[in-house]
């Protein structure tokens, strides 16, 4: 296992050796940073100077952010000024990727956390009204929720993985 990293003052253990793919999401994302950075990139915010504007973070943490999403795979640092080179960022398909989790934190923000009332709202280009995800399953397109599905070890899965928890790891 690889040590842990210091982000500041806060020491923080890595989760790349371990075989469960929300925490390998958070190897990549899990920092506060970089989930706002990709909700500005969602956005259209494209350019350090502006991310660092709206999100009145330092330019070290940023620069660390940004290479790290750019390391992952998340967003592509591209070019758009030669002299002197300036760049700018964008999502890749893996990035995209991202936007159910992100709506998924923003709609439970909206619910759980802004008594205001949502900051901001989706709209469906087809129809023109706020939307709101929908969860079904994907063969027989019924509604899904926490308590109306189960947990089973994957192909990935190792014998360990589930120690501690009421799943039985296969065979």
């Amino acid at each position: 296992m690889t040590q842990p990293t210091t982000l500041g003052a806060v020491k923080r253990k890595s989760f790349e050796a371990m075989n469960c793919s929300v925490a390998q999401c958070l190897e990549v994302i899990g920092e506060w940073w970089s989930m706002l950075i990709v909700r500005d990139t969602f956005l259209g915010v494209r350019r350090f100077d502006d991310f660092q504007a709206r999100l009145g973070i330092s330019r070290n943490i940023l620069t660390a952010r940004l290479t790290s999403l750019v390391e992952a795979g998340v967003l592509d640092k591209v070019p758009y000024q030669e002299r002197p080179l300036r760049h700018e960022y964008r999502l890749t398909a893996k990035g995209r990727d991202l936007w159910s989790v992100l709506t998924t934190m923003r709609e439970w923000g909206d619910k759980w956390a802004a008594p205001g009332g949502a900051p901001l709202e989706l709209v469906h280009d087809a129809c023109g009204q706020v939307m709101a995800l929908s969860r079904t399953c994907s063969t027989c397109g019924g509604a899904v929720d926490s308590r109306s599905v189960r947990a089973r070890p994957g192909p990935g899965a190792h014998p360990d993985d589930f120690a501690g928890t009421l799943l039985v790891a296969h065979s």
